[in-house]
């Protein structure tokens, strides 16, 4: 039996006969996903270590026989309907468009899809930080693939690219290939490393005697897009004019740090500081791997803190709450490291954590992050786990 037909499953497949008065013949999964290390240098060419959360966004779903797609959101309570000959952007709701903008994506590549009936709900919080947007896209991927028959037709990365094109062209959101990736292409137990130029990745086995705690800031992000994109603008600024003294390089993922030090005069201090924080983090995780991969917990912990240091200090993306909440992270016994994950200004923390201390943890958020902040917090523990599937209920 599918370990996929539990108790959220039985009210999707409960919600479907109600709303569409049948029973639906498949389920397709995608997972949220949270960042070990490794911020913003995706869209530096670099390199990043993600894994997938046993938080998923969910479709129920029965094929039709035109082209007419109907989707039921269970969070939203309302029903979305689009046809698949004509596509185009809903600013009413905008949930739909993610699901709308696979379907697109897929036609793009010249996959036939038919149309479906679905409900579909996650528990992956939005606006969090933990790429709840992916996962529905990928979710929506393996749906629209199983209901028209196509569900080998496309490779698992290719199958990401696709949902990041969705994101980027008919959403509208500028977003990197992690998010997608590893929603796609996770295991369980294990963390991926991407290297986000050749996107080639590597399976790594996360040691049995560590857990991962989470925790959900609550705070508000509303610096969050317009400082992405000037972080971003800032890096591309770096690599301009270092292109004086290293013409060869693309991005930085080319630079070292001795190169880096060597022309800094070349870069204003705020350039020169970005710069230095993508450097060094990209470092930092090919490090972390290999920690990983050695059984060597507490340096991964202390990667992960430096990281945070280096996206509070030098790339200026952390808050007074992420802050607090890494803080109280780090005060309680078994937590190797923690550190801010997704682009900043709110949303996640994550911790390294030693099994059996995930309470621990916990307890030492909600002792001390409520008193730093006035927020009351989320906190979720997990393990890496599977990434997207589609099966016939």
């Amino acid at each position: 039996m599918s370990l996929l037909i539990d108790e959220r499953t039985q009210t999707l497949i409960d919600e479907f006969q109600k709303h569409f008065g049948a029973a639906p013949q498949y389920l397709s999964r995608g997972p949220g996903r949270v960042n070990l290390i490794g911020e913003h240098t995706d869209y530096n060419d670099g390199f990043v270590l993600p894994v997938a959360l046993k938080r998923d966004v969910r479709f129920v779903l029965r094929p039709r026989a035109d082209r007419q797609v109907r989707v039921y959101s269970l969070e939203f309570g309302e029903e979305g309907s689009f046809d698949l000959d004509a596509l185009r952007f809903d600013p009413n709701r905008l949930w739909l468009n993610y699901i709308q903008g696979m379907a697109w994506s897929l036609e793009q590549e010249g996959v036939r899809l038919i149309g479906i009936d679905a409900v579909v709900s996650g528990n992956v919080p939005r606006g969090s930080g933990l790429s709840s947007s992916a996962a529905l896209e990928i979710a929506a991927a393996h749906a629209f693939l199983i209901a028209s028959g196509q569900s080998v037709a496309l490779s698992g990365p290719r199958i990401a690219q696709l949902a990041q094109r969705a994101e980027n062209q008919f959403v509208g959101v500028n977003c990197g290939i992690m998010d997608q990736f590893i929603s796609e292409l996770g295991r369980a137990n294990h963390a991926l490393l991407i290297d986000c130029r050749s996107l080639d990745y590597q399976l790594v086995p996360m040691p049995e005697a560590v857990s991962l705690v989470i925790s959900n800031t609550r705070a508000s992000r509303s610096l969050a897009s317009s400082a992405y994109n000037e972080r971003r603008a800032q890096c591309e600024e770096g690599v301009r004019l270092l292109r004086q003294a290293l013409p060869d390089i693309r991005a930085l993922r080319d630079v070292s740090l001795e190169q880096l030090e060597a022309y800094r005069n070349l870069l204003s201090e705020t350039v020169y500081r970005r710069c230095r924080h993508v450097v060094s983090e990209n470092k930092r995780v090919l490090h972390c791997v290999a920690a990983l991969q050695q059984g060597d917990l507490a340096k991964a912990g202390r990667l992960m803190n430096a990281s945070h240091e280096s996206l509070r200090n030098d790339y200026e993306v952390s808050s007074p709450a992420l802050d607090a909440m890494v803080e109280a992270m780090r005060s309680a016994k078994g937590c190797y490291g923690a550190r801010l994950t997704g682009a900043g200004f709110g949303g996640c923390a994550v911790a390294l954590v030693q099994a059996g201390c995930e309470q621990a943890v916990a307890d030492a958020i909600f002792a001390h992050y409520p008193k730093a902040t006035g927020i009351w917090p989320e906190v979720y523990t997990t393990q890496a786990a599977d990434g997207a599937s589609a099966e016939q209920l």
